[in-house]
């Protein structure tokens, strides 16, 4: 399976978490998501009094450099993880 397709299945797959992530798992499921949807973080940063736009925008610069695929592969990978952490049937 390619893993565009894995992405995409990843991105189903982690709506049926039934318990939420931390505030940094979300934050990286976040950054990594941009970082394969968009690449490189190049909007400009927010403001100071904005802390939740300002940390969502620090965890994409943080993977500045990743491949688009790298990206991809590293949000999957995270969303199995989660799926084995937050969902209990």
């Amino acid at each position: 399976m390619s893993t565009q397709k894995k992405f995409e299945e990843a991105q189903l797959s982690v709506k049926t978490l039934t318990e939420r992530p931390a505030n940094e798992e979300l934050l990286d499921l976040y950054a990594l998501f941009k970082q394969a949807t968009e690449g490189d973080n190049n909007a400009k940063e927010p403001g100071m009094w904005d802390l939740k736009e300002k940390f969502k925008w620090k965890q994409w610069d943080s993977k500045r450099g990743m491949s688009k695929d790298e990206a991809m592969q590293a949000y999957v990978d995270l969303v199995n993880e989660l799926l084995g952490k937050y969902s209990h049937s």
